[in-house]
């Protein structure tokens, strides 16, 4: 695996839009970064609109490509996502971010590039909060943000849910949004599951449909080898008029009740406040107990 650089005070870091175009200016999120002692610098996308996106496919790949090749930025935030990314990721080159690694941060529609950069690099990246998400973040995910990207020690522990599944696992963290995942399935952005830990989450989908993206993902054989699973958010979900007849965990753990590998909900990471960071692409230890959960990176 390949990581990028710890940030330090001073260092430069960048705000573009892959995806969808932003409606009010990045205020809060530009004075956090700075508050950190990093240099912000602002794409082109951050102004620009096509349709719904921040500018044509053209202008959005440019704009990432021009932060990617840049030595002098350490880290790459996506500033929202939505819907776009997988448009126009075949017209970036991706190549020199292997002998001058950086981060990638973001969430949502940005789980094209983590995925991208891991299949293609082993490079880690951070899944978190975004400049448009910062200002409804809680302290807590802002600070595990923080703490990512400098280096410090990042671990979690949350309640136990009633569908967990119990065990101790190891394995280098994978995933993101539910959604993006079938998205790039079958693509150069695919990458192998076996033997990692994958992290789920998703927003303002049909039940069916989380049933019929987890059944996507157990027939292409992705679920079965995993070292754990972690389910985070899954928000503003809807039903059909005819209700579904289970919850979205009750879908989910019902596609992997034959493995034996520990699961756990509730993770606080996904479409939430209280997004906390997590590192893709780095080993990660689970411990999913009766009264709690526990992560941590080796």
């Amino acid at each position: 695996m390949i990581q990028p650089p710890y940030l330090k005070i001073g260092d430069k870091v960048a705000i573009t839009c892959p995806a969808k175009k932003l409606l009010q200016p990045m205020t809060d999120a530009v004075a956090l970064l700075e508050s950190w002692g990093l240099k912000v610098v602002l794409g082109e996308t951050v102004n620009a609109s096509y349709n719904q996106f921040a500018g044509e496919d053209a202008l959005r790949a440019a704009d990432l490509q021009g932060f990617i090749k840049d030595d002098s930025i350490k880290a790459i935030f996506a500033a929202r996502g939505g819907y776009g990314t997988i448009r126009m990721i075949d017209d970036v080159d991706f190549s020199s971010i292997k002998e001058a690694p950086k981060w990638i941060i973001g969430f949502s529609d940005i789980t094209v590039l983590h995925a991208h950069v891991f299949a293609a690099f082993g490079l880690q990246s951070i899944h978190g909060q975004m400049p448009l998400t910062i200002p409804d973040g809680t302290a807590e995910s802002l600070q595990t943000l923080r703490k990512a990207l400098f280096g410090e020690d990042v671990g979690y522990q949350f309640s136990a849910e009633k569908l967990n599944r119990m065990g101790e696992a190891q394995g280098i963290l994978v995933g993101g949004n539910l959604a993006l995942l079938i998205a790039v399935s079958g693509s150069v952005s695919d990458f192998v599951y076996s033997g990692k830990i994958l992290f789920i989450e998703d927003v303002g989908e049909y039940l069916y449909s989380i049933d019929r993206m987890m059944r996507t993902l157990k027939r292409a054989g992705k679920l079965k080898n995993l070292a754990g699973l972690m389910v985070g958010s899954f928000t503003e979900l809807k039903d059909n008029e005819t209700p579904f007849g289970q919850t979205a965990e009750e879908i989910i753990f019902e596609t992997v009740k034959e493995y034996d590998y520990p699961v756990c909900f509730n993770f606080p990471a996904g479409h939430i406040s209280n997004n906390q960071a997590l590192i893709l692409g780095k080993t990660l230890n689970l411990t999913v107990q009766k009264e709690h959960t526990t992560a941590k990176y080796l």
